[in-house]
């Protein structure tokens, strides 16, 4: 009976212990402990003085003495805002763009900039005015793939010192004012308009030509013509009308030619 008391004792004892120690244990473990993924980096700092660059996995930290930021190194996505610009041949235009980066140093990231994402955001719209601010409206609507390329390269270089590293970057929307953009429909209907006229002009040349070879072969061969009409006429034969046709031999006419 002793020993019956003594368990139930025990176990009156460690059941709160459980209910309030354990709670407290993790508490205090999880100010101790700091957990980093595997697709980020932790910069720690002592004091407020730069340590080091923490791996991803389980991370003892002091308290008060230790703060851990962590920093993530997946490709980030990153929207410019669109900027209103004027073309190199004075249209404005409305434009925005969307770039694609990552920290590639995160102790240059955290030391070197506040911010950035706000800074990339804002060299981003800055250089963006400016690059296609020298483009012409053509290159701006054809040539986009070029600028992207130019404008990654400044941002790029801008952005190396802070320990960033630029993927890519693409325009995505240029709006244009709606009278330019009914000019543009105008001109390029006109285009067309164009190339219809030269084609049927070329093809009456074409035709002229065509003629022109059938009728010096038909004089050059004896009975050709005269072969030619009959076959028009079995032509005409098959059409259900009332007009009657008359078909007067070639050599009559150059006979009455001879009489005069």
């Amino acid at each position: 009976m002793g020993l019956f008391s003594a368990i139930f004792g025990l176990f009156a004892l460690l059941i709160p212990l459980i209910f309030v120690g354990l709670p407290l244990l993790i508490i205090v473990s999880s100010m101790f402990v700091r957990i980093i993924k595997e697709y980020e980096r932790g910069v720690l700092l002592a004091f407020g003085k730069y340590s080091e660059v923490r791996g991803p996995g389980l991370n003892l930290v002091i308290p008060f003495y230790h703060q851990l930021i962590k920093m993530d190194l997946r490709t980030l996505t990153l929207d410019v805002p669109k900027q209103e610009i004027m073309t190199k041949d004075n249209v404005p235009a409305n434009i925005n763009a969307v770039v694609y980066f990552k920290v590639k140093n995160p102790e240059k990231a955290f030391l070197e900039v506040e911010d950035y994402r706000y800074a990339v955001s804002k060299y981003g719209q800055t250089s963006l005015r400016n690059v296609c601010g020298e483009a012409t409206l053509d290159e701006l609507l054809s040539d986009r793939k070029n600028l992207a390329e130019k404008l990654k390269k400044i941002v790029g270089e801008a952005t190396d010192g802070w320990g960033i590293e630029i993927d890519m970057i693409e325009l995505m929307d240029v709006e244009l004012p709606g009278n330019l953009k009914r000019t543009m429909a105008k001109q390029a209907e006109a285009e067309r308009e164009k190339r219809a006229t030269i084609l049927k002009a070329e093809g009456e040349v074409a035709a002229s030509k065509n003629l022109a070879d059938a009728a010096e072969k038909l004089h050059k061969i004896p009975g050709a013509l005269h072969l030619r009409s009959l076959h028009s006429l079995n032509d005409m034969s098959s059409d259900q009308t009332n007009t009657v046709h008359f078909f007067v031999p070639l050599e009559i006419l150059r006979a009455l030619e001879d009489v005069d």
